[in-house]
């Protein structure tokens, strides 16, 4: 077996990685040319479709309007042994409606351990007053790279 076959994630660590992480970095292709990555909170559903929002007016809205291409990237670990990391492929989809960005923006507040299910109704009550000003950018799930340097077992 190859190394490259020995540190690859499984769908279910993929999985499980993923909703333990709150920041993903999402790169998007600047009209320079030049990759455009920016730190994100971000949902996830069970299908792994990953859910953002940002200002309607942002660079990362003006790069995905002319090329929907990005990279997703989650990665953790302080030495060799313990890089782990998965890399998504996809394309974006924006979704302008604010119901759907309101939805959104508590599902992420959610992710991130800031809002429990009982509180939605109040959350996205405050969320209303600047949802008005966002986007959702959705992102199918593409293809993926994966690694986790600590299934080597420190034999490198």
């Amino acid at each position: 077996m190859s190394r490259r076959d020995k540190i690859r994630m499984t769908n279910e660590e993929i999985s499980g990685f993923m909703r333990s992480s709150k920041t993903m970095i999402c790169v998007s292709n600047g009209k320079s040319g030049h990759p455009h990555p920016m730190p994100m909170w971000f949902a996830v559903d069970d299908d792994n479709t990953v859910y953002m929002t940002t200002f309607r007016k942002s660079q990362k809205i003006n790069n995905l309007m002319n090329d929907p291409r990005v990279s997703l990237l989650v990665e953790s670990g302080e030495t060799y042994q313990e890089l782990k990391s998965f890399l998504i492929y996809t394309q974006a989809e924006i979704i302008d409606d604010i119901d759907t960005t309101v939805d959104v923006m508590f599902r992420i507040s959610l992710h991130r351990g800031e809002a429990t299910p009982d509180q939605e109704e109040a959350v996205k009550k405050n969320l209303y007053q600047t949802a008005g000003k966002r986007v959702v950018m959705k992102f199918p799930p593409g293809k993926i790279v994966s690694w986790d340097h600590s299934k080597l077992g420190g034999v490198y």
